[in-house]
């Protein structure tokens, strides 16, 4: 896994009542059993980690949140558009 993908994996764990041992880029995260707020806690966090802003339409983009590699694939995404922006390491 690189910088992000380990960073995504690391923000779903602290946010997880019981995190599973280990988490992929395949896994889907309709098996990390996330409640909706959590959810919204962990799209504040990756968007501070990385200092983006990860636009969210719970209709619309179902499927970049389908798995964790979805999830690493829209903030690479974002943060290609968006440029360099010092985030925290």
């Amino acid at each position: 896994m690189d910088d992000v993908s380990s960073k995504v994996v690391e923000i779903l764990k602290k946010n997880m009542k019981e995190p599973p041992e280990s988490i992929s880029l395949e896994t889907p995260l309709s098996e990390l059993d996330i409640e909706s707020l959590d959810l919204a806690v962990i799209v504040f966090d990756i968007e501070d980690t990385f200092g983006i802003e990860i636009p969210y339409n719970a209709n619309e983009e179902v499927e970049d949140f389908a798995t964790v590699g979805s999830v690493v694939d829209k903030v690479k995404s974002i943060m290609a558009e968006t440029g360099p922006s010092g985030a925290a390491a």
